[in-house]
This record gives structure tokens, C-alpha cells and sequence, in this order.
């Protein structure tokens, strides 16, 4: 396959179990994003690491982004970047607004609710802890991206179940080749 796609974990990095980490394994055109600081992330760092991973890249990549990174990409997005990418993947995003989000993060409020300028699907639980039905549904509305709701699939990381996520997997390569076709 000719894609670029990078990964993105959210808080606290993707472990083993995670889907991110399998298919990272599978597919060698898939890197992830290093953070300096997976426990208590500033967003303005971040943006700028992400940015120069997007300028390293041979092409316009797919970024498949898990919980808090959702986030970043949208903040990613408003920042003025002069880097393209072909699209974003956003899996699991985290309400960084809602009372129960973990306090250890830094600049990640309020949540971005401005259409995103390249193609997004937002893949989101009907049971997670970390972003009810309706908020997911309203950042996806928000982000102009298109919504794919999976059922009662927790936070959608290894914890829940979802490790290798062939089903996932599969909409992440569909996406890739509309995108970057």
C-alpha cells in the first residue's frame, strides 16, 4: 500500500493491547507520533510535534487519532499550519470538558467546535467513559466529520476489547484509499 498514516495515542500513550500498536506491527507504512510526555501533555508542545511530524512525511498522511488525540488534531487544524494532510481518522473522542476527564492534561479546553479542513470520520461507543452518545454525535457534527457509531464498545482501546480490531482496521484502509487516492 502507498498510504502515510500516522498514530496518534491518546493520554497516557497506547499500550500493547491497543489496536494502534497492532496495526502499527502489521503495517510498516503506519509510525507512531513520539510524545515527549504521554502523562500530563501540554497542547501546545504537542501541536508543534505533531506538525513536525506531518512535515516529515513524503505526502499529505492520514492521521488515525485515539481519545485525547482527537482533540489535538482538531486543535492541530485551527493552529495555521502550512503542512496538508489527507484526512483524519478519530477514534474514541475524549470530552475534555466533562467533569470526570483526568485534570493531568494542560490546554486541551475549551473543546474545538470548528469544521475541520480535510475529510474526518469520527468512530465513537455508545458506552464510553470518557465522552457520552450525545457529545461525540455533536463533535462529529461539529468537525464536519462523517459519524460511525459501534455500540456498547467501552473506550474502544485494549482495555475493551479492542486490540487487533479487524473491523476498525478495515475503515481505516477504506478511508486511506479515498483519501489518498
Amino acid at each position: 500500500m502507498d498510504f502515510e498514516v500516522l498514530t496518534l495515542p491518546g493520554l497516557w500513550n497506547s499500550g500493547p493491547l491497543h489496536w494502534q500498536t497492532h496495526w502499527e506491527k502489521t503495517h510498516p507504512w503506519m509510525r507512531r507520533i513520539a510524545h515527549r510526555d504521554w502523562e500530563t501533555p501540554e497542547r501546545a508542545e504537542w501541536v508543534r510535534e505533531l506538525d513536525a511530524a506531518i512535515a516529515a512525511c513524503q505526502r499529505p498522511p492520514v492521521l488515525a487519532a485515539h481519545s485525547l488525540s482527537c482533540t489535538l488534531v482538531s486543535y492541530w487544524a485551527a493552529s495555521g499550519s502550512a503542512h496538508k494532510i489527507a484526512g483524519a481518522f478519530l477514534v474514541a473522542p475524549s470530552d475534555t470538558e466533562a467533569p470526570s476527564y483526568p485534570t493531568c492534561t494542560s490546554g486541551f479546553q475549551p473543546m474545538p467546535m470548528t469544521p475541520l479542513p480535510f475529510p474526518s470520520i469520527v468512530v465513537a461507543s455508545t458506552k464510553d467513559e470518557y465522552v457520552g452518545t450525545e457529545r461525540a454525535q455533536a463533535f462529529a457534527a461539529a468537525w464536519g466529520s462523517k459519524l460511525v457509531l459501534i455500540g456498547e464498545a467501552g473506550h474502544i482501546n485494549g482495555d475493551a476489547g479492542y486490540g487487533p480490531w479487524p473491523e476498525g482496521e478495515r475503515m481505516l484502509l477504506d478511508f486511506c484509499r479515498q483519501v489518498q487516492a
